[in-house]
């Protein structure tokens, strides 16, 4: 079965803004995560399609569900985590106590404020999984990439066509990232910026796939403001 898994558990801290999280933030005519939301409704490959949001939020989610007619039926809505990865372990748990476990589940992640994510880069992803038990969205990286350490001096310069930027979706076999998530210590636990590293700390392979430049994520007002001006623009 295929599961859509949507993280909007976060609380946008670098966004500065204290009314809410940036996912909850209007863009257009309905917030953020509804724009997203949809993207994923779109695909009629999913069994069932799951939001992680923030404890304090769930009831303003169920609320913007319900007005436009998307109850829990369609929808799930459970309690996100402390940080990303508990996010997404807290749907599979949710999946597994519905639908049960099986070798055969796979989990599509996604940021919620990825809104102008594109049908054909979720399709992209599920298709991967016909070869392999994890992949991750990138596009090539166009700047020059510089490493630093300590941050004031540089260290090394990596050859730019061998750089990527990490987007997302990012999709797994259930069985496969639950096995490889258990075999972590607590310390490099501490170190997970995403699922996909789960799998690189462990020398497990993750698929590449293409994905697209306008599938920003908000992550600063200045990208709010990019993405209002996408809207505009009439980029969906």
């Amino acid at each position: 079965m295929l599961f859509g898994a949507i993280l909007a558990g976060g609380v946008g801290s670098r966004m500065n803004i204290d009314s809410m999280p940036k996912q909850f933030l209007p863009l257009g005519s309905k917030p953020i995560f509804m724009h997203t939301l949809e993207k994923f409704l779109l695909c009629d490959r999913f069994d069932a399609v799951y939001l992680g949001v923030h404890a304090d939020w769930i009831d303003f989610v169920k609320e913007a569900l319900s007005s436009v007619g998307l109850a829990d039926a369609s929808v799930r809505v459970v309690k996100g985590g402390a940080d990303r990865n508990g996010t997404i372990m807290n749907i599979i748990e949710g999946i597994e106590s519905e639908f049960g476990a099986s070798d055969d589940h796979i989990i599509v992640t996604h940021d919620s404020v990825r809104p102008f994510v594109k049908l054909s880069t979720i399709l992209a992803n599920i298709e991967a999984m016909n070869y392999c038990e994890a992949c991750d969205t990138v596009i090539p990286a166009t700047d020059t990439i510089v490493c630093s350490e300590g941050g004031e001096f540089i260290d090394s310069i990596p050859v730019r066509s061998t750089m990527f930027q990490g987007q997302t979706p990012q999709t797994f076999r259930i069985s496969s990232l639950k096995d490889v998530f258990a075999s972590l210590t607590e310390e490099e636990k501490e170190t997970l910026t995403d699922a996909c590293k789960v799998f690189v700390l462990k020398d497990k392979p993750v698929a590449l796939v293409e994905g697209d430049v306008t599938n920003i994520k908000l992550t600063t007002i200045m990208d709010y403001k990019v993405a209002q001006a996408m809207l505009e623009g009439g980029v969906e």
